[in-house]
């Protein structure tokens, strides 16, 4: 992939989560103008004073083509935690992705997407396939895009503070979120972390400040592939139902008509 582009408005999905919010803040320290999508404007008024607050809903791709105009960047830290339906991570998790992936039309916004952990996971409870699934959305785009897979929220001591980057789907262990906020809009801004896919813990010891080093010693996604580098391959696309494989391609040709 190219150089990042020059990078000054930043669009945070999810921008009222507990995340979010620290990812505005992080957006801000590093000199980025964000602007937060946010379906209660008066609520989120309250929670992001002084930040531009525009209105739209993940389930509804029409309302998010205001929210993605002029955006350099987008961040994507929303999840369905908390959302009492049996299909919210099908909506929320996965079909947010989609949509915001569907309503950017011919723009190419550098995108930094959270997910889990556990994404490529099988043998865990409560694992399942859909953040995976909104990875290979962002992925067979041709957008720009890191892709961050942290551990436990807060699951960190004070002074576990090192930063631990992954590939292959096999650590396991927390982080503070502050870090995570970090670590996203940090992907946004270095080069090596482009088209990279990782696991983000932490452990005893002090924060590294070179960024540039910690993303460059991870394996580049393979340009063709659909999962990150050193993913289990246990998910073939030629299982996944109908409707996912149409999604696939409704975002592949998003990218032809782009170009």
């Amino acid at each position: 992939m190219s150089q990042t582009q020059q990078i000054t408005n930043v669009l945070i999905v999810g921008a009222t989560g507990s995340v979010g919010r620290l990812t505005v803040q992080a957006a801000r320290r590093n000199g980025l103008h964000p602007r937060a999508l946010v379906r209660d404007v008066q609520r989120a008024t309250l929670l992001l004073p002084g930040v531009e607050v525009v209105p739209g809903d993940l389930e509804n791709p029409t309302s998010l083509r205001r929210a993605v105009e002029g955006a350099d960047a987008i961040v994507l830290t929303h999840g369905s935690g908390g959302d009492p339906r049996p299909d919210a991570r099908a909506h929320i998790d996965y079909g947010g992705v989609r949509n915001i992936l569907q309503s950017l039309g011919s723009a190419r916004p550098r995108v930094a997407l959270m997910t889990s952990i556990y994404a490529t996971r099988t043998d865990v409870p409560g694992a399942n396939p859909w953040k995976r699934r909104s990875e290979r959305l962002l992925r067979v785009s041709g957008l720009p895009y890191t892709i961050v897979r942290p551990g436990w929220f807060d699951h960190a001591g004070p002074t576990q503070r090192r930063l631990v980057l992954e590939q292959g789907g096999t650590l396991d262990g927390g982080i503070a979120r502050e870090q995570i906020a970090e670590a996203l809009i940090r992907s946004l801004l270095t080069d090596s972390a482009l088209g990279k896919t990782f696991e983000l813990i932490a452990t005893e010891g002090s924060q590294q400040s070179n960024w540039s080093e910690l993303f460059g010693r991870l394996k580049a996604d393979e340009g063709n592939s659909l999962d990150g580098a050193l993913d289990p391959n246990d998910l073939p696309v030629g299982s996944e139902p109908a409707d996912l494989r149409q999604d696939l391609d409704a975002v592949r040709s998003r990218l032809r008509e782009a170009r």
